[in-house]
């Protein structure tokens, strides 16, 4: 009898314990305090602002193409001397101005290859053998929809005045260039 309570004793107290354990182990609620959500969820809620500065930038590159001192050369060739990537690429390009009266920015900047082929790194000549290739990304921009009288395709109806809705799209431009083989 003394035998079968001692080797009792011993399985329970050992499942005792375990069960402590685990209930130690247990905690009341979440085992973590919840987190916030990323950053933009503090951020106000306001993406005209962001809008106005993106659109801002893209009238900035504007201007300083309007007036800038790069030369309008269209030749294919490289001018280390030039601190502008487009002038020092293996696949030079040049910038010219996207216009748009429908859509906001109405000019963007864009890409357009010099060469038709690549830059030879040790001649520095064009080599034909590699073809130069303009790189695109898409770029939020405001679209007007309704037509403005005056346009291609406008047909004059009894308003006189177009209520101006814009909608964002995203465009493609090209906004350098590449080298492939």
């Amino acid at each position: 009898l003394l035998l079968c309570i001692v080797t009792f004793a011993m399985v329970l107290v050992p499942e005792a314990k375990d069960q402590n354990k685990a209930a130690k182990g247990r905690r009341r609620g979440p085992a973590r305090p919840p987190t916030a959500a990323p950053a933009l969820a503090w951020a106000p809620d306001d993406s005209y602002t962001s809008m106005a500065d993106y659109e801002r930038s893209i009238q900035d590159m504007v201007r300083q193409l309007r007036n800038g001192s790069e030369p309008g050369d269209t030749k294919c060739q490289v001018n280390l001397q030039l601190w502008r990537s487009n002038r020092r690429s293996l696949s030079p390009w040049a910038y010219s101005i996207n216009h748009d009266a429908t859509r906001i920015p109405a000019d963007i900047p864009e890409a357009r290859c010099l060469c038709t082929g690549c830059i030879n790194p040790f001649t520095m000549q064009e080599d034909r053998t590699m073809a130069s290739i303009p790189i695109y990304s898409r770029l939020p921009v405001r679209r007007m929809l309704c037509q403005v009288p005056g346009e291609v395709g406008h047909k004059p109806s009894g308003k006189k005045k177009c209520q101006k809705k814009y909608q964002t799209v995203m465009e493609t431009i090209a906004v350098g260039c590449t080298c492939i083989f």
